[in-house]
């Protein structure tokens, strides 16, 4: 190679070098605290944090199951990256029929028992609404987002989002309490170098 293309492909790496240092560098931590229209704290809504860049390092998560125990779903919402393959163990005695009409994927998974062979992989970001043909108090939620930066609310409403690199986000919130069909609630969030914080409050939640 001639001596110029090697300095120039030294000098691009020490680039992309440089850039990924800046970025570890600042990523930050993003606290968002989740409350209801009375002020209180709302234990179960997920957080995340889009951008073109988050969608970018998006990746599907493995190993992610929803399972049915005792009739019902466990979890009761699960919040999985696009691309992501779930498996549905079924660990009661009797069968399930699990399906979903859901735009963002629909599926069934006709009567069975054990774990069905092949997972169901959700493509599209969105709220999947989950069922039981068998079982009709059985619900569940899973929702599909364009993003690695995301997390459940915890008992005091609080979620911390951890290795946030600087940039623009939109900050959305979602809670399976919120009128059917509702959008995730959405606002803009600024992230530096430095732990960013936010307030998010969620109307209108049915119990």
């Amino acid at each position: 190679m001639h001596p110029a293309c090697c300095a120039r492909a030294a000098y691009r790496a020490l680039l992309v070098a440089l850039a990924a240092s800046a970025g570890a560098a600042w990523a930050a931590t993003v606290q968002v605290d989740v409350r209801d229209g009375a002020g209180k704290p709302v234990e179960g809504a997920v957080v995340f944090l889009e951008s073109a860049e988050a969608q970018r390092a998006a990746r599907p998560l493995p190993g992610i199951e929803m399972a049915q125990e005792h009739k019902r779903f466990v979890p009761g919402v699960l919040a999985v990256t696009t691309g992501t393959e779930v498996h549905f163990p079924n660990h009661d005695a009797v069968r399930h029929h699990v399906y979903s009409f859901s735009p963002a994927k629909k599926f069934e998974l006709k009567l069975y028992s054990g774990t069905p062979a092949n997972p169901v992989r959700f493509e599209m970001p969105g709220v999947v609404v989950l069922g039981c043909n068998i079982h009709d108090q059985m619900v569940a939620w899973i929702l599909v987002v364009d993003t690695p930066y995301f997390a459940h609310s915890g008992p005091a409403g609080r979620v911390l989002l951890d290795g946030v690199p600087a940039g623009a986000y939109r900050l959305r919130t979602w809670h399976p309490g919120l009128p059917v069909g509702a959008a995730a609630l959405a606002q803009p969030l600024s992230v530096g170098p430095a732990p960013a914080s936010a307030a998010v409050v969620l109307t209108g939640l049915t119990p």
